[in-house]
């Protein structure tokens, strides 16, 4: 019995991250603690397997092409030196202070997406070198380290952060949200707490099948509905991680 309501959790929850570029902690860290996991364990087997999702993901949005080598490279090189350090310090940290005030700010996320109608409806890229690359670059490194600690909705950040300082739209923001989020940031955060903690293996089967199947779904679905679906699905999800997180 726990095996399939671990496998429907993760099927739902990592379809609609899929979709909305980001969230899967949303259902699937409070389901894994409610079945009895401490915070570390559960954290560090969720971040196993969503790496799944960005596989699934990433078999979808790789057919469809978009994605820069360039700016693949710099997400990547200033976003996993701050999911290895987030990953090594949350073990040792009390996060119930800092999941207050990142449930507040994925709030507020959503309701400024909502405020901003046209908002990644359209791809105008910006800030492309100089002082505007590099300060996006510091602020993927800070998403990283939230990424690496506190698992839900990081990805959203990633996705709305493309979209407001780099011009991306919606579509393409969520494809390099899945594909690098995805398998490299959580990636990189599940090995560190693997090595520094430890993984319920055992639940990884279920997880591993509904984040795999979750991402190719949600990732289908956002390539065939477009960037107005992506947009308030991403609005919805926020709204729903961010309460999920001020409540506890």
């Amino acid at each position: 019995m726990d095996q399939a309501i671990l496998f429907v959790v993760s099927l739902l929850a990592n379809t609609f991250s899929a979709f909305a570029g980001g969230g899967a902690g949303l259902l699937q860290l409070p389901i894994l603690i409610f079945l009895g996991l401490p915070f570390g364990v559960a954290l560090a087997t969720h971040k196993v397997a969503s790496v799944a999702l960005g596989v699934g993901a990433t078999v979808r949005h790789l057919r469809e092409g978009g994605l820069e080598r360039r700016f693949v490279l710099f997400i990547l090189a200033t976003g996993l030196p701050g999911v290895v350090l987030g990953a090594s310090l949350i073990l040792h940290i009390p996060g119930r202070r800092a999941e207050i005030a990142l449930g507040l700010l994925t709030l507020g996320l959503g309701v400024y997406s909502f405020l901003r109608k046209d908002l990644g409806q359209s791809r105008r890229l910006r800030h492309q070198r100089g002082g505007g690359l590099w300060f996006g670059g510091l602020v993927l490194f800070l998403i990283g380290a939230l990424n690496g600690s506190l698992t839900s909705g990081t990805g959203l950040f990633v996705t709305l952060w493309l979209v407001r300082w780099f011009g991306a739209d919606y579509k393409t923001a969520v494809a390099y949200t899945l594909v690098l989020v995805g398998v490299f940031w959580n990636g990189s955060g599940a090995l560190t707490l693997g090595l520094l903690g430890h993984i319920r293996w055992d639940w990884l089967p279920a997880l591993l099948a509904g984040s795999l199947l979750g991402g190719y779904l949600g990732a289908h679905l956002a390539i065939r509905q477009g960037n107005r679906w992506i947009k308030r699905v991403f609005e919805i999800v926020t709204v729903l991680v961010g309460v999920k997180l001020i409540l506890g």
